[in-house]
């Protein structure tokens, strides 16, 4: 074999050893940095592989010359340059919260449970009639801000005569950071009972979209809370408690995840800290409360862009070339870290069906022909709750169903409004009970 193929073959061989070195060193880092769930900003999982690195090298390189003794040291240094990364911060790490809207002032309540939240107000804005109800509008994530989108609906609603309050939840967008271990959906029940407490103006309407329908069917199996509830609208519920979490099911028509553009934007998760972070958070390898990243920081780094495909997944399948903005990059927020710690209290909370079956507030069930819900979650709901008076099917639209898009807003408002006003309902009354087998069944 020729001497130049020899140092070729020698060369890559030396190179693959070196890589995989890297390689190794970075796997060790990782499972460090669940092991010890990032302690001190990931720099006790950095020193631990840095150490056991330099170990390895000085043993490889004890019987070398001296100039070759560096060599086993390269790997090393490589390896704790791309892991450093990790422990670096690149967005600031005390709270960043959202600027002021310029449409709509933002007020800070102090509530009985220790939270202090943002509070957005719209008096009736018509001449007409007005609805003598509190209308109060309980937003998804479950940890985020009220997107922009929102607020343009909940203006719609005061336009046709409601008297309309709305909250981002303690840790979302303009409200205070609670301590993690404090973010729970009874926490989240109580917040809401307080609030009403605060607001001072007797029972009120409700609508609960999405994590917002999950407290809300949470605060219906509550008799001290449901006292405060006047009439409750749970739109495209998750699930309420333990058991519904771990239901299996379909969800309906094909929504847009997967067939839309990717989101325009910056992406923390482009960032190896926070790629790190959010990607064990997400698989369970790193707790909410890790020491890798405080909570403001992760609130700080997330980015809409971030949601990815989540976006999409609330659009049928016939609107992914034309999902409109839900919100502006100044505006939005959303807490990985918080979010995941309240599903995993619903995820690990009791049956709440024996309280459920005994609620008397009316209520009404909104659900979408493209949800990205399994459908179960709201079949349950409608099964064991004996006060569900109505279950309105809306065509044509996907999760979030007051989307901007053509009549979308005005069809939503309209189902809303007519429960509320006790008027014929727009939509047949579908699925009702009887009828959520077959529902089921055809995958509707």
């Amino acid at each position: 074999m020729p001497t130049s193929v020899l140092r070729l073959v020698r060369f890559t061989g030396r190179l693959l050893l070196a890589l995989a070195a890297v390689a190794t060193l970075v796997v060790v880092f990782l499972a460090l940095i669940a092991l010890t769930d990032g302690a001190g900003s990931g720099l006790a999982a950095w020193l631990t592989t840095l150490g056991t690195g330099t170990v390895l090298a000085l043993w490889r390189g004890r019987h070398r010359t001296w100039p070759a003794r560096l060599v086993p040291f390269l790997p090393v240094v490589i390896a704790a340059a791309l892991t450093a990364t990790v422990c670096i911060p690149t967005v600031p790490t005390a709270r960043r919260h959202p600027p002021a809207l310029p449409f709509v002032s933002t007020q800070q309540w102090n509530l009985a449970t220790g939270s202090r939240v943002a509070v957005y107000h719209y008096p009736p804005a018509n001449p007409g009639p007005r609805h003598p109800v509190p209308f109060v509008y309980l937003h998804g994530g479950p940890v985020r801000g009220i997107s922009v989108q929102d607020h343009r609906f909940l203006q719609l609603l005061a336009r046709q005569g409601y008297d309309v309050y709305a909250y981002e939840q303690a840790g979302g967008g303009r409200s205070d950071l609670l301590a993690m271990d404090q973010y729970t959906i009874s926490r989240s029940v109580r917040d809401l009972a307080a609030f009403v407490d605060r607001l001072d103006k007797g029972e009120v309407d409700i609508l609960g979209f999405s994590g917002g329908g999950v407290v809300l069917t949470r605060a219906l199996a509550d008799p001290g809370v449901a006292t405060r509830l006047h009439r409750a609208i749970i739109a495209e519920p998750g699930p309420m408690d333990g058991p519904t979490a771990h239901i299996t099911g379909h969800k309906g028509r094909a929504s847009a995840r997967g067939l839309a553009p990717a989101p325009a934007g910056p992406r923390s998760t482009h960032v190896p800290r926070y790629a790190v972070a959010f990607g064990l958070m997400r698989l369970g390898l790193l707790t909410p409360d890790t020491g890798l990243i405080g909570q403001a920081e992760g609130d700080n780094a997330f980015t809409a862009a971030d949601l990815g495909s989540d976006t999409a997944s609330a659009y049928c399948a016939r609107e992914a070339h034309r999902i409109p903005a839900e919100d502006t990059a100044q505006n939005f927020s959303f807490s990985p870290a918080a979010s995941l710690r309240v599903q995993q209290t619903v995820k690990d909370s009791p049956s709440i069906a024996p309280l459920l079956r005994q609620s008397r507030t009316p209520a009404m069930l909104m659900i979408a022909e493209c949800s990205s819900q399994v459908r179960q979650w709201a079949a349950a709901i409608l099964a064991h709750d004996p006060a569900v008076q109505r279950m309105q099917y809306i065509p044509g639209v996907g999760h979030h169903m007051w989307n901007g898009l053509d009549d979308n807003n005005d069809r939503a408002a309209a189902v809303i409004t007519a429960f509320l006003q006790d008027k014929p309902a727009p939509l047949p009354n579908y699925p009702t009970r009887d009828e959520i087998p077959t529902f089921l069944r055809d995958h509707k």
